[in-house]
């Protein structure tokens, strides 16, 4: 019989020193459950933002803002492994190159798919989307409920942590950042 999956073998192990009984028949999978769920949401872990991202560079003359928003974006505290859930937006302005509009999700589900913290993961995909594409400027703004905040801790509910990263001419012109802010619903940061 083929070693156990290490990760399931813990998840049992922790069921136990919790004082449950891993037999019973609500908990006989369990441990498969959760190493099949955490592998998934650290798959980001296997995965380069150059891969997902340099197929798909195309040389254009455009030089407007570019915003995809509201992106959904699930990660894990990695102080507590908890998740925070909520909204990713990004905006560039280019200077001849754009990349293909499904690579933004993917870039911020392959950072969102680690442990992180919320300033972090922010902060990676701005820099990963400057350093790749050398636009003019990047934005990038997440809104996200932490559950480490409404389900231990203080208990507070509809709390929503709001952290951005503004590089280039959304940092050093205030218009740029304010269309941008508006574009996503939102006045100030």
């Amino acid at each position: 019989m083929p070693d156990r999956d290490p990760i399931e073998r813990s998840v049992e192990q922790m069921l136990k020193e919790l004082g449950e009984d891993v037999h019973r028949e609500g908990l006989e999978r369990t441990p498969a459950r959760v190493a099949a769920a955490m592998r998934y949401l650290t798959s980001g872990y296997s995965m380069n933002p150059h891969d997902i991202l340099n197929d798909a560079l195309f040389v254009e003359e455009y030089d407007e803002m570019v915003v995809v928003k509201d992106i959904d974006m699930t990660s894990l505290c990695e102080h507590h492994l908890l998740p925070f859930v909520g909204k990713c937006h990004v905006a560039y302005m280019p200077h001849r190159k754009i990349v293909g509009l499904s690579k933004i999700p993917r870039l911020v589900d392959m950072y969102a798919r680690r442990l992180q913290v919320q300033e972090r993961l922010t902060t990676q995909i701005a820099n990963t989307l400057n350093e790749v594409l050398q636009p003019r400027g990047v934005a990038v703004v997440i809104e996200a409920a932490h559950q480490c905040m409404t389900t231990r801790g203080v208990h507070k509910s509809d709390v929503t942590m709001v952290t951005s990263r503004m590089l280039g001419a959304f940092r050093d012109n205030g218009e740029t950042r304010r269309e941008f802010l508006t574009m996503i619903g939102r006045t100030s940061i």
